[in-house]
């Protein structure tokens, strides 16, 4: 998989997608630029693939990636299990517009 590399380090662009993506689980939806929004897809997909598993191995797979233990719970709790029937394709990008400070292309990212 190629990275966009968003302008950061390695490290500060792990720590960023980490961030989004357990947000992501947190609050259903979240507002980020078109290009972030592209690199959060596939991790975020990979969370449910992992909350779908639900076994503990799997559990502590997303324990690592996820910022906080209460997004963990949720995912596995609530947010897999919506998409127990689905192969694939759990996430979908709205874009909103540009940003009003400097014209960055915006997007919505949310569960399907």
């Amino acid at each position: 998989m190629k990275l966009k590399k968003l302008g950061r380090t390695s490290g500060h662009r792990k720590a960023l997608l980490r961030n989004q993506v357990t947000d992501l689980v947190l609050h259903g939806r979240i507002e980020t630029t078109i290009p972030k929004a592209k690199s959060i897809k596939p991790l975020a997909d990979k969370m449910i693939t992992l909350g779908k598993r639900g076994d503990l191995a799997a559990r502590r797979q997303a324990a690592a990636f996820l910022m906080d233990p209460v997004a963990v719970q949720k995912l596995f709790d609530d947010v897999a299990p919506k998409y127990a029937e689905r192969n694939g394709g759990y996430t979908r990008i709205i874009r909103t517009g540009v940003r009003r400070g400097d014209a960055a292309p915006m997007a919505i990212i949310e569960w399907v």
